[in-house]
């Protein structure tokens, strides 16, 4: 098989401004003064309704404009919408608080016309986001477009960690990424379930993704499952337990077809993981 690294581009002829619009943001970021929730508003607001940054709050009161119109634009600020995590119970107010700005900016760029598609504003945005979101972030995160969390604060990202199109990482028990983990798109990661008698019967449990892991695309990786370092989920496969390191897990639900030509020696006799402490 052919070794196919991702193309250099040339420098967009608009880098200026885009260096201007994520320091803008960073900077704001840097200040602990600064409102995150009218951060996230000016930002949607310059973006989406540009004619109004300066006239926001006069025009949500304004009778003369159509209501439609008054209620998107006091949906550009986070304090007039509602995210399903905040109906959890275990929501830290506080924790959530702090986050849901940036996760309403980050879902909202996503939708906007100069998000959409727009790989590299994109994903340098995101990185710039993502350590104040998280509960620890490593360098060179990525992440592509239409990625959610639940609560986003409690994710932990290694070093060099990929999150491709359409991925829920649901952290409400808690998500651990581990280095140069891969999550192809429209992947699930959960870290909660729900009883089969009771829905309102919730357990929450830490799922862990070790160094090198890929999980392909449309998989699932159920709460509290573990999986070992340089494992590899499938294809819409569903990891209901711990999947060893180094082998590949396939079907529903997902069990070890192979492992990988790269392991160690001792993987091929390992049957369980040992976790870290």
């Amino acid at each position: 098989m052919a070794i196919l690294p991702l193309r250099k581009l040339p420098e967009r002829p608009a880098e200026s401004l885009v260096a201007a619009f994520l320091d803008q943001i960073a900077e704001a970021l840097a200040d602990g003064a600064v409102d995150r929730n009218d951060l996230c508003r000016k930002t949607l607001c310059q973006l989406l309704y540009p004619e109004y940054v300066n006239l926001w709050e006069t025009a949500v009161h304004d009778e003369g404009i159509p209501v439609a119109t008054r209620l998107a634009l006091a949906g550009l600020d986070p304090r007039n919408v509602t995210l399903e995590p905040e109906y959890y119970a275990e929501c830290d107010e506080a924790k959530f608080a702090r986050v849901k700005p940036l996760l309403w900016l980050w879902y909202s760029f996503d939708r906007t016309p100069l998000g959409g598609q727009n790989v590299d504003l994109g994903v340098r945005l995101r990185r710039l986001l993502a350590p104040h979101i998280f509960k620890r972030c490593g360098k060179n995160f990525k992440a592509f477009q239409h990625v959610e969390f639940s609560f986003g604060y409690n994710v932990e990202v290694g070093d060099d960690v990929v999150i491709h199109r359409h991925v829920l990482l649901d952290d409400r028990g808690g998500i651990v990424l581990g280095n140069r983990v891969s999550v192809s798109d429209y992947a699930n990661v959960y870290s909660h379930t729900h009883s089969i008698v009771d829905q309102k019967d919730v357990t929450d449990a830490v799922t862990r993704l070790d160094d090198d892991v890929r999980i392909t695309y449309h998989a699932t990786v159920l709460a509290g499952v573990h999986v070992g370092e340089n494992a590899m989920v499938g294809a819409s496969a569903v990891a209901t337990k711990d999947v060893r390191p180094y082998h590949v897990y396939v079907g529903i639900p997902a069990k070890s077809v192979r492992v990988k030509p790269n392991a160690p020696p001792e993987v091929f006799h390992l049957t369980t993981i040992k976790h870290k402490q």
